[in-house]
């Protein structure tokens, strides 16, 4: 396998390590989402890259194809990203919330103002 082969999977490991980076460095709960959806992102190429067969073909029966390619791969990942934008917006709309109660969607800060209460 060279270096074109698995392009795919080093992107995926690119996007999923500077997803996972973003969560774990940043306090301000807007880019802490933004690094879940990038982390999810990449969960999605992965998923895809491993579900594509070289030389198949849409599973559709017709004479002198000998290699078809599963659509059960692509169609959870179609689920999977309506789920993700759904989290995402709940996720932002807590985001609305705690900065009505708080003042700040920073978690530095939230959890300061948590211990002199």
């Amino acid at each position: 396998m060279n270096i074109y082969e698995s392009f795919n999977y080093w992107v995926v490991m690119v996007l999923m390590m500077s997803g996972l980076y973003i969560l774990i460095a940043h306090g301000n709960f807007v880019k802490k989402i933004i690094g879940l959806i990038i982390f999810q992102t990449s969960l999605f190429i992965f998923f895809i890259s491993m579900a594509k067969i070289t030389g198949a073909t849409a599973p559709i029966i017709k004479q002198g194809a000998a290699l078809y390619s599963n659509p059960l791969p692509h169609v959870l990942i179609l689920t999977a990203i309506v789920v993700g934008i759904s989290t995402t917006a709940l996720a932002l709309a807590l985001v609305i919330r705690i900065k009505h109660a708080y003042g700040t969607i920073e978690e530095d800060e939230i959890q300061a103002m948590d211990e002199q209460q």
